[in-house]
């Protein structure tokens, strides 16, 4: 199966391969680490205990490399989330919506590593 056809409203395989010189390994290899990164279960973590700084951080951090790798739903929360941080907002329903599309996007990059 083509690369391109992978592409989805999760994950923008096209943009991010083309990000880095057309290296098809080297972007599932950073795809990679994001799995293994545990992000979305850090940013809870930091919401859950009140660490709101901590939570802003992890949602920024998050954001960049969400654009990085092209993965667009996760991305397009983030920047929501960390702007409802900002304000001092409820962010309940953003975070449903981001661990949907953690949970989507987790399943299109296992179908892009396999």
């Amino acid at each position: 199966m083509g690369v391109d056809i992978m592409s989805s409203e999760y994950v923008n395989v096209d943009e991010a391969v083309s990000r880095i010189g057309g290296n098809v390994n080297l972007y599932k290899k950073l795809l990679g680490r994001f799995v293994d990164g545990n992000h979305y279960d850090i940013l809870e973590s930091a919401l859950q205990s009140g660490d709101t700084e901590g939570a802003s951080h992890q949602a920024h951090s998050l954001k960049g490399v969400s654009a990085n790798l092209s993965l667009s739903k996760i991305w397009s929360i983030t920047v929501e989330l960390e702007q409802l941080l900002k304000d001092g907002a409820d962010c309940s329903s953003c975070m449903s919506e981001l661990k949907e599309a953690f949970t989507s996007t987790l399943e299109k990059i296992s179908e892009i590593m396999s």
